[in-house]
């Protein structure tokens, strides 16, 4: 069973929007090795524990709870990089995205 508690167990503070910075902790939220994946990882691992051994059952839930508060700090963190942006900063972040992919 899962509770949320809504306050963060972290303040997330950033001084100014940077849409860079914020894409490239989309690869921490989601990305191959992000906390969504380590999340989902610990919690399916842990319903072939569920008979086997409870006791290790409830450790990789509780590691994938934790995995899951990781990436609601991170998603805060990502919406408030990129919160009150105008559209001339979004145009050139996605020029900017355009460019680097063109290149890579």
């Amino acid at each position: 069973m899962f509770v949320h508690n809504k306050e963060l167990q972290f303040d997330v503070r950033v001084e100014r929007p940077d849409p860079r910075f914020a894409m490239l902790l989309q690869e921490q939220f989601g990305g191959e090795n992000g906390e969504l994946k380590a999340a989902m990882q610990y919690f399916t691992q842990a319903f072939v524990l569920r008979r086997k051994n409870p006791k290790m059952y409830d450790m990789f839930m509780d590691i994938a709870t934790e995995e899951f508060t990781h990436l609601e700090m991170v998603g805060n963190l990502i919406t408030m990089l990129l919160d009150g942006l105008n559209d001339n900063l979004k145009n050139a972040n996605e020029r900017y995205r355009s460019l680097q992919s063109a290149a890579g």
